[in-house]
């Protein structure tokens, strides 16, 4: 099942597949929460995120989605750093 909603670039950057499971953990609710705020919680990318539809498709999702990015990003640097 491929990661990237060809209608929304950013989430190919929420995938976590790659990464060692004590990362893919942290990353992971990240990913559902992106997939449920482009697709609904509907749909089998949504894991247990509940927000009913989808959030429309304009600039404030996509400020949304580079801020769950950033959080996402740090998240993981947390877990990493010395």
């Amino acid at each position: 099942m491929p990661d990237a909603n060809p209608q929304e670039h950013i989430l190919q950057f929420f995938s976590y597949a790659h990464l060692p499971p004590h990362l893919a953990a942290v990353s992971k609710p990240f990913h559902d929460l992106a997939h449920a705020l482009v697709n609904g919680d509907n749909g089998p990318e949504s894991g247990t995120v509940t927000l009913g539809p989808p959030l429309p498709r304009n600039q404030e999702r996509t400020v949304a989605l580079r801020k769950l990015l950033e959080s996402k990003d740090a998240a993981v640097r947390a877990v990493v750093a010395k």
